[in-house]
């Protein structure tokens, strides 16, 4: 067997299973055994795939193999994305097929109906990122939501973010952990405004009304607005709460105020007439959560969440 198959070329084979032979053998030797008069340039692509170190000595063949494999499966991965994205294309000059014009960067559809329609057109898709005010007005037996749950089965990575308002209705709460617990993760944040879906980070839907979701949205393929779009999401990720994160409790909604109001414990804790130990140990715990150095830190983190 060779390693064709894991990306090297005859010319390279000979040339690692030389080495993995002779370890530090002199260059000009090896070129005229090998027959390989551009034997260095050979040599630094060896390097550069990982089976030879600066040395001239060829990495163990368990190692060398599995640096290959990695090599191949990463550029697989690769191809398999790019020839995801060319459905992409297809569903361009669909569009363009049906409409009779090019489409466009920026499209504004009107109407729920119409907006479904569109979104429907990228069902193969694997990711989608979306900032929602509510979890869902369907049926958990609705054939939407039935098709939504076998896409995560099938590998669908799916996140939402919804306001903590919404999670104050128990139903809604229910929905959300339901969907979490089959895959569709969910955070809470109190920055969600504007309802916007991603496709694929490369597509994204905007409601054109933050207060009327029946007028419609606007479809946006420009790839830096949607790449900004991509980043306000992540960012907006990392500093929601996870969904089965307990919330905050009034004293410690309370002794955050108090840390962001006054320089010293003393007087922060005579302000919510608690012992100083006992502020202290509501504090030491709400840095645990936050994930904060310091006092300054986490107070920063706390209005980051929305807890200030």
């Amino acid at each position: 067997m060779n390693l064709a198959g894991l990306g090297l070329t005859a010319e390279q084979e000979r040339v690692y299973r030389y080495f993995l032979r002779s370890p530090h053998a002199d260059l000009d030797a090896a070129a005229a055994h090998l027959g390989i008069p551009h034997l260095p340039a050979v040599l630094d692509r060896l390097r550069t795939l990982g089976v030879i170190d600066d040395s001239l000595a060829a990495l163990s063949p368990a190692v060398a193999v599995a640096q290959l494999i990695r090599r191949r499966m990463e550029q697989t991965s690769r191809e398999l994305h790019q020839l995801s994205a060319a459905w992409d294309i297809v569903r361009d000059l669909a569009e363009e097929q049906r409409s009779g014009r090019p489409v466009e960067l920026v499209e504004r559809i009107e109407g729920v109906e119409n907006v479904n329609r569109r979104i429907r057109e990228f069902s193969s898709a694997k990711e989608v990122m979306n900032i929602k005010n509510v979890v869902s007005t369907l049926r958990r037996d609705d054939e939407k939501v039935v098709r939504f749950r076998k896409r995560l089965s099938a590998g669908l990575v799916s996140r939402s973010l919804v306001p903590e308002a919404t999670l104050a209705d128990p139903e809604q709460l229910a929905l959300a952990r339901e969907g979490h617990a089959l895959g569709d993760l969910c955070r809470v944040s109190a920055e969600c405004a504007r309802q916007v879906l991603i496709i694929s980070r490369s597509v994204a839907f905007v409601q054109i009304d933050p207060a009327d979701r029946t007028a419609g949205a606007l479809l946006i393929r420009q790839p830096g607005a949607v790449a900004v779009l991509v980043d306000m999401f992540e960012g907006v990720w990392a500093r929601a709460r996870d969904l089965n994160e307990p919330q905050l409790a009034p004293i410690e909604r309370q002794v955050l105020q108090a840390l962001a109001l006054h320089d010293k414990d003393e007087t922060a804790a005579r302000a919510l007439n608690i012992s100083v130990r006992k502020f202290r140990t509501h504090v030491a715990e709400l840095m645990d959560r936050l994930g904060a150095g310091n006092r300054f830190q986490a107070a920063l983190l706390a209005k980051e969440r929305g807890w200030l």
